[in-house]
């Protein structure tokens, strides 16, 4: 039997695109901003609409067409607006309204008229550096593209992240990680610090930093942990198939510092840092979307090897044409028939001689389905190393010296049940950093948990049944955002 559904938290409106018995106004789709509003005023604001006939929805969508702000004037509006994604082509943005509209609205008992008081979209024309935009506070309510206006600033930021966590600094790397990712989803390039003003995460550190770049071109403190010999080391240890921060630590205390210290310690090390340690496995190697043509898109090991398995790479690396690494999630139509899959699929795999190196990791205890855990996934999988096919003609280096035939990729292979497909693609398309805001999002703004294999209702112990990502976003009362948008 299928848990029972419960409202969704923070509005109490209907899902997007889905009309309640009771709305009388159907051409009506308000939008309750929170900001300066408040979670509870905009609860009680929405249950109030809601009682008198009104269409509330939670997440702001193309399906909105009335956006209501309190205490907010018409170019803070505009500038909400623009950092929200574009309508789909056909459609309209909203009209941005003032919390007047919504009071009388209330009060007449159906929608008032729309006039120029009521309106927050007549805003002055601006001139000169543009005025300091408010941003959502998660990572995952915002769209996030790859190209982005601020990537000098962003990568700088990341910079000090990488290397608070090698130090093992977890709060210091989430803060710079957190104003990172604000950087890379502002809708215009930053070149002044007054911009930075009302942003969230922005602590005076990374402020510093920022003013810093934007006066000198560089900054002190980020050429500094970048040239360090710790930080260079760090950075080139982790890069190796089964080494982490701890590892990559202790080899750089006990005096290590390159790829040919390591090799002279070889007895030292595991059979999978071995493998990574490969003459062909290099983390500057590339492999391209589709794996460069190794495996053809959609059922990628045909019907006869394991009949009914489907697989799908985690979008083309969100956005991205190439990436260091491929993740494969392998399911069946049925749940349960998954069970088997993998063993059989390694056996393919390695007949057609695709696999160097992999490492099996079994199923972990199914408990962990049913109640919040620390661990993300406890899926079967494979961490392997794949022997790919160049292109023909590849060629490398300055002199373009002609390349060996083949190279090796990281691949991991992940079986998952159907019922959970979503939750597992969702977790691991990324990026890290917005899988984490998604989390805590879910934890600190609903109450809910969510990891790789559902959705949780501690509260009623029960798991929310969905049938594709956009359902996992729909839950949540946040508008859903393709892979491509999710690099945070």
């Amino acid at each position: 039997m299928l848990p029972r559904r419960r409202r969704p938290r923070g509005g109490g409106g209907a899902p997007p695109g889905i009309l309640s018995p009771a709305v009388r106004f159907p051409g009506v789709a308000i939008y309750l901003a929170e900001r300066r509003m408040g979670r509870s005023r905009r609860d009680f604001l929405s249950r109030l609409a809601l009682s008198k006939g009104f269409r509330v929805l939670d997440a702001y969508s193309s399906a909105v067409t009335h956006v209501v702000m309190e205490q907010t004037s018409a170019e803070e509006a505009i500038c909400w607006q623009e950092s929200r994604a574009a309508p789909p082509p056909g459609c309209t943005r909203p009209a941005l309204l003032d919390i007047s509209w919504f009071t009388e609205s209330m009060a007449a008992g159906q929608p008032v008229p729309v006039q120029g008081r009521h309106r927050l979209e007549v805003a002055v024309p601006r001139k000169g550096l543009p005025s300091p935009v408010w941003m959502a506070p998660y990572a995952c309510q915002r769209p996030t593209p790859l190209t982005h206006h601020n990537t000098s600033l962003s990568e700088a930021l990341e910079v000090l992240a990488e290397a608070a966590g090698f130090e093992g600094s977890e709060g210091r790397l989430i803060s710079f990680c957190r104003a990172a990712s604000v950087l890379k989803a502002l809708p215009f390039p930053v070149t002044a610090p007054s911009q930075l003003q009302g942003l969230p995460h922005f602590g005076e550190h990374s402020c510093r930093v920022i003013q810093e770049l934007l006066e000198h071109g560089l900054c002190e403190e980020v050429e500094r942990v970048r040239l360090s010999e710790r930080y260079q080391s760090m950075k080139l240890f982790t890069q190796i198939f089964g080494v982490g921060v701890r590892t990559a630590d202790r080899w750089y205390r006990e005096g290590l510092r390159t790829l040919d210290d390591i090799r002279e310690q070889v007895q030292r090390l595991t059979q999978q840092q071995k493998a990574g340690m490969g003459p062909r496995v290099c983390s500057s190697s590339v492999v391209s979307w589709a794996a460069e043509g190794a495996f053809p898109h959609g059922r990628v090991l045909g019907e006869q090897p394991v009949p009914g398995w489907l697989g799908g790479q985690t979008c083309p690396f969100r956005g991205k044409m190439q990436g260091h690494d491929v993740d494969f999630l392998i399911t069946h139509p049925q749940d349960g028939q998954e069970a088997g899959l993998l063993p059989r699929v390694m056996c393919y795999l390695e007949q057609q001689g695709f696999v160097l190196y992999h490492q099996y990791r079994h199923r972990g205890d199914p408990t962990h389905l049913t109640w919040p855990s620390n661990t993300m996934d406890t899926y079967e999988r494979s961490f392997c190393i794949f022997r790919l096919p160049r292109p023909p003609g590849a060629a490398i280096g300055e002199l373009q010296r002609p390349c060996p035939t083949w190279k090796a990729v990281r691949v991991d292979l992940v079986v998952t049940p159907i019922s959970q497909f979503p939750f597992a693609l969702l977790g691991w398309t990324g990026s890290k950093h917005f899988e984490r805001e998604l989390r805590r999002f879910s934890r600190k703004e609903k109450g809910l948990w969510l990891n790789s294999h559902g959705l949780f209702d501690p509260e009623q112990k029960t798991v929310f049944p969905v049938a594709a990502e956009e359902d996992i976003f729909r839950h949540l009362g946040l508008a859903y955002l393709p892979p491509e948008q999710r690099n945070a």
